[in-house]
């Protein structure tokens, strides 16, 4: 079977766009944090959108593979989440969800067709982006956590905190107001994503 032929071909194609809005989706909660002062955690964010811009590219990579004349137009037909709010906190949920039903329904769906129609090398990008979609819901569900209980700045013990401008180090249970090197507010401090007691 050729893959513009099949299933895999616009499972590919949903892939792609889903990976696109998702990655608008984490630049939306960056921009949410940065305007609150979040600084770290909005660095954090724009990883993980990196990773989606990756996702994607990887995606479309697959799609032209072998195509010549290049793809002129694919016609797709899929439902897309579009549950964000302007609100940080409540965006941190629902991208966890979204990674989740991903990390563990469409992309493990999309590589068992893939398998069948016998693209084995698209099967596995699958199953490999649906682990990392697994590994974003779990960071953006500790996040949601500590910010919700108001402990991603404070935690029972002491541990090392980083200011992201500077790089200064110091070991404290909370952060301070502002970094002792470069002045920086509380919230250009790294996140240490140590579970905090509810």
């Amino acid at each position: 079977m050729l893959l513009k032929d099949s299933k895999t071909f616009l499972h590919l194609a949903e892939s792609f766009a889903g990976e696109c809005m998702s990655r608008t989706r984490y630049e939306f909660i960056e921009y949410g944090a940065r305007q609150s002062g979040d600084i770290a955690l909005a660095d954090i964010i724009a990883k993980i959108a990196f990773n989606e811009f990756n996702h994607a590219r990887m995606f479309y990579t697959f799609m032209q593979k072998g195509h010549k004349p290049t793809i002129s137009n694919v016609q797709i037909s899929s439902g897309y989440p579009f549950k964000e709010k302007w609100d940080v906190l409540e965006n941190l949920k629902f991208a966890s969800e979204n990674e989740l039903e991903e990390g563990e329904q469409i992309y493990p769906k999309f590589a068992a067709i893939a398998k069948t129609e016998g693209f084995a090398d698209i099967e596995k990008l699958f199953l490999n982006v649906a682990s990392v979609e697994i590994s974003h819901a779990k960071l953006l569900t500790e996040l949601h956590k500590q910010m919700k209980t108001n402990c991603m700045y404070k935690k029972e013990n002491v541990v090392e905190w980083r200011c992201a401008d500077c790089g200064h180090i110091f070991k404290a249970s909370e952060v301070m107001s502002e970094c002792p090197l470069c002045e920086a507010k509380r919230g250009h401090i790294c996140i240490k994503l140590v579970s905090c007691a509810i």
